[in-house]
């Protein structure tokens, strides 16, 4: 299967820059690129790409807000948030609203092509320049809420905790002996138990519950 993407980015320098990356991917080709949020939100609606690239600092409908429309009446659209801003209330933001991948512009090449596959196959992606430091500052560590915890089997608990340190799908498997297979099972039940879009929901929520580390 072929990614189709659109990027969204009001620096015609960088939209040209992420297609050149992209459009040399085998499995991937760039379907559209859009100046301003508005205009990324009918492309998305006309061209449906599998993944859309925002920038946050966008004239007419900034990234943030972007991401939220595509949320809900696009869904099937998974929305990586590429900027030049890694401040704590963009992250936050961006991953509350369905981001599935939160990628800072002087990341890299290969790391912008990972981060398109991750939100593909449902996984995430988070620089690893912030992953620690941010969601550390995002969700400030409280008690965890009881009716969260108790939604979830010990098992599915376990594999949250382990989303939230950052594991993948495989790596989640090698820690547990089980396959990767199963662990994309229990991600699901654990989507749908705490009401959230994808697994960067899920480590926001352990982090929001204060159980890192527990």
């Amino acid at each position: 299967m072929t990614t189709r993407i659109v990027i969204a980015d009001d620096q015609r320098s960088v939209r040209e820059g992420f297609r050149c990356i992209l459009d040399q991917q085998p499995d991937m080709k760039v379907v559209g690129e859009a100046a301003d949020g508005r205009e990324a939100l009918e492309l998305a609606r006309t061209e449906r790409p599998h993944v859309l690239l925002a920038d946050i600092q966008m004239p007419t409908m900034d990234g943030l807000e972007l991401t939220r429309e595509l949320a809900q009446k696009v869904p099937s659209v998974r929305v990586v948030v590429v900027t030049t801003f890694d401040l704590d209330e963009y992250v936050h933001t961006a991953l509350r609203s369905g981001a599935y991948g939160f990628l800072l512009k002087r990341s890299g090449a290969a790391l912008l092509v990972e981060a398109v596959r991750a939100a593909v196959n449902g996984d995430s992606l988070i620089s690893p320049q912030i992953t620690t430091r941010l969601l550390r500052s995002v969700t400030a560590p409280r008690r965890a809420d009881p009716a969260g915890t108790e939604r979830l089997t010990p098992r599915e608990l376990e594999i949250a905790k382990l989303v939230a340190d950052g594991m993948t799908n495989a790596d989640i498997g090698a820690e547990l002996f089980i396959s990767s297979g199963t662990v994309k099972t229990h991600l699901t039940h654990i989507q749908g138990k705490l009401d959230v879009r994808n697994r960067v929901g899920i480590a926001a929520w352990v982090w929001d519950a204060g159980l890192q580390g527990k």
